[in-house]
């Protein structure tokens, strides 16, 4: 049965809080694994037909083993942050057909985002002074993109891509409202997952008592069975499977902090995370013209949190 909004806890798998394969979200591609390491506890995966991106969320000081059938073992050391407010992290690229171990001696948490492919590709480190941060929008729309897994940044996979999101307290992401699905007037057909995590601002803590609001819909355009008109609160650990339509706006309630991860992948043959905006509000995109950039962001980089 195919799921959208996912509340926290309720795509769980023992101690991982999210396990949302293809199959739960009702589609061909994407994938995501929210993983919790017990201090020195040591996880083994096996990635079938899928690549994958480790991620910390929460962990430090892992080491990241992954073999496949045609060469030797390959271990990388990732740094990895305290929480996805910190600061912007290192990762691990592992292609389909691998196994792979992941330890930290302290535990944490991980994601594993994921999407079916086709080419065998080498495991591989991005470090993350080399990963590209972007300032989108201007104003109360402004938000940090976090480009660690984008087509342009990181061109080493076959079809997944991802970006993180960070929205100061207050503000609009995901805006204006946009799609890419298999409507004739998109440039490209992804599938999409959400994953939310929030924080209070003026600190880098996660904050259960925390909410944002997302909304996703279709309009009266498509056929009655495939039309969406979702407006929600999302909190800490939710997770939202796009499946088609317009996404966004996501808003970050006053006093909290919002992150999402993205995780796209879809069939066409060149990577790509092009859309197209809902045309009725295509316009506010000419109104950022000449409008300063909140200044809060970047809300992190490599090196932790940014004074602004």
């Amino acid at each position: 049965m195919s799921r959208r909004y996912v509340p926290a806890g309720t795509a769980a798998d023992g101690s991982d809080p999210v396990a949302l394969t293809p199959a739960d979200a009702g589609w061909t591609y994407c994938g995501l694994r929210v993983v919790t390491l017990a201090a020195g506890e040591v996880r083994t995966f096996e990635t079938g037909d899928t690549e994958l991106f480790v991620l910390p969320l929460s962990a430090t000081d892992l080491t990241v083993t992954v073999t496949r059938s045609s060469s030797a073992a390959e271990s990388f050391a990732v740094a990895g942050r305290p929480t996805v407010f910190a600061r912007v992290t290192d990762f691990v690229y592992v292609g389909r057909d691998s196994s792979f171990t992941v330890v930290s001696e302290s535990g944490g948490e991980i994601a594993l985002p994921s999407a079916r492919c086709d080419r065998v590709l080498p495991a591989r480190y991005g470090p993350a002074d080399a990963v590209a941060i972007e300032i989108r929008g201007a104003g109360p729309a402004t938000r940090q993109v976090t480009n660690f897994g984008s087509p342009e940044a990181w061109p080493h996979a076959d079809k997944l891509m991802c970006v993180e999101l960070l929205t100061p307290d207050g503000n609009w992401s995901s805006y204006p409202p946009h799609k890419h699905d298999d409507s004739p007037e998109c440039p490209v057909n992804n599938e999409e997952l959400y994953y939310f995590r929030i924080g209070r601002a003026g600190g880098t803590e996660y904050a259960p008592e925390g909410f944002g609001l997302h909304r996703t819909y279709t309009g009266e355009t498509v056929a009655p069975d495939l039309r969406v008109d979702d407006n929600l609160t999302v909190r800490d650990g939710d997770a939202y499977a796009i499946p088609r339509g317009y996404h966004g706006p996501c808003v970050a309630a006053p006093g909290y902090t919002m992150y999402y991860l993205n995780v796209l992948a879809g069939p066409g043959g060149e990577r790509s995370m092009a859309f197209c905006d809902d045309p009725t509000h295509h316009w506010v995109r000419a109104s950022w013209e000449g409008m300063a950039t909140d200044p809060r962001c970047p809300m992190t980089n490599a090196t932790g949190v940014v004074q602004n």
